[in-house]
């Protein structure tokens, strides 16, 4: 979550995500028009296209240097693609293609998946164990979870009654989040096992469309945003952990009372936690429009990122320790002459007094960018990144202005 990636009508753009006020502009191409799929691999160089003029063609490019590495074409329309440093998949939708991302050799086909229109899937971005998650169902919310290691099925995980809209890993690639179409609901499971861990209740009032579902990079938090206007964020912790000094309070009560009460329960049962209500949220001034969201830590503090599909980047303070209403702190504009062109109206609100400098007073609780797996200590901020040895999958692999990477020739 340290870069931004955009496809345009006239080709794509990449930002660094490294400050709150400035919005730098690392890349920018219009070379192919109609991009409506753009994946950086991390803060590297190595980016991937797919555009609108054709659509069944993915092109992998070394931007930095202005190079194409390969290309690659398919039986249908890419819907999806996803990468670490280990895999990169293409997700059509009856088929799922996993590449070895060190010389894009085909590694295997999924054929015959169940149809998948919307080109639901994800990889976790932790190269050590690239666990894949698709629809394993058309019809009920099941998961099918793949070993991109080793190009096994894991498991299949019966996560919903209704068929699935979003799927997210953590960091690490340990748990994986789903909700169904109606929305209701979001869980959260254990990989490689399938064993259901979290519980969160989005609401009751509506069905809705979740389009974005992510965890923070440390998992304390996991936020889910949809077509309507309000961001949820959840806070992934055991009621049973209750400090002791905290006042007694109706949550607390009720903690001690669960607490009390798992003594009687299956082990299945109490080791599932549910929470009706969100740690935190946001309400935008847009609704209807697609959103895409994140976790990230800028300048040392926790913030929420949402990206609409006008073009605007919204950023959010927000409180690791109380939760609440987040602040709007910065509304970017990522349209126009590759300088930003801010909203003057809704630019900046004024922080509450209280809640800002509550959150600025305390330390993190979110790792920095130089402790979170798979990234590097400046984030690549604006230029290819050259990634330290140790963040590699094995092999010989490298990217700097040297050897191009994947070291290939197609």
């Amino acid at each position: 979550c340290s870069s931004l990636a955009i496809g345009t009508t006239t080709g794509y753009r990449l930002f660094s995500l490294s400050s709150v006020e400035k919005l730098d502009q690392v890349h920018e191409s219009n070379e192919i028009p109609d991009v409506y799929i753009v994946e950086r691999l991390f803060s590297s160089s190595l980016v991937v296209v797919v555009s609108h003029a054709k659509p069944q063609q993915m092109n992998v490019y070394h931007f930095k240097k202005g190079t194409e590495i390969c290309n690659y074409s398919y039986s249908s329309n890419i819907l999806s693609i996803r990468l670490n440093r280990q895999r990169l998949v293409v997700c059509l939708e009856e088929s799922i293609y996993i590449h070895n991302i060190k010389d894009m050799k085909l590694l295997k086909t999924i054929l015959d998946t169940p149809p998948n229109t919307t080109g639901l899937c994800a990889l976790s971005i932790n190269h050590a164990n690239s666990y894949l998650a698709y629809p394993g169902s058309a019809t009920s919310g099941e998961i099918a979870l793949y070993d991109g290691n080793t190009l096994k099925t894991a498991c299949t995980i019966p996560a919903h009654d209704g068929p699935l809209a979003a799927l997210a890993f953590n960091s690490t690639g340990s748990k994986l989040a789903s909700a169904s179409e109606k929305g209701t609901v979001i869980r959260v499971f254990s990989i490689p096992g399938g064993q259901k861990l979290y519980e969160f209740r989005r609401g009751m009032k509506r069905y809705v469309n979740i389009s974005s579902l992510v965890f923070s990079m440390d998992s304390q938090f996991l936020c889910a945003s949809s077509n309507t206007e309000t961001v949820h964020i959840f806070k992934l912790e055991h009621l049973t952990d209750s400090r002791p000094e905290e006042p007694p309070t109706w949550s607390g009560y009720m903690g001690k009372m669960f607490q009390a009460a798992t003594n009687y329960l299956p082990a299945q049962v109490s080791g599932m936690m549910s929470q009706d209500r969100a740690f935190a949220t946001v309400r935008l001034n847009i609704s209807g429009q697609r959103n895409i969201c994140a976790l990230s830590t800028i300048q040392k503090l926790p913030r929420l990122l949402v990206t609409t599909s006008d073009g605007h980047l919204y950023i959010y303070n927000l409180d690791p320790q109380d939760g609440g209403e987040c602040v709007l702190i910065k509304n970017h504009s990522l349209l126009g002459s590759g300088k930003m062109e801010e909203n003057k109206e809704n630019d900046l609100q004024p922080p509450v007094p209280q809640s800002y400098a509550a959150t600025v007073a305390r330390p993190s609780t979110v790792p920095s960018t130089s402790t979170m797996p798979g990234y590097s200590e400046d984030g690549g901020a604006l230029r290819g990144e050259v990634i330290p040895e140790h963040e590699f999958a094995t092999g010989p692999v490298c990217l700097d202005d040297e050897n191009e990477f994947p070291p290939v020739s197609i």
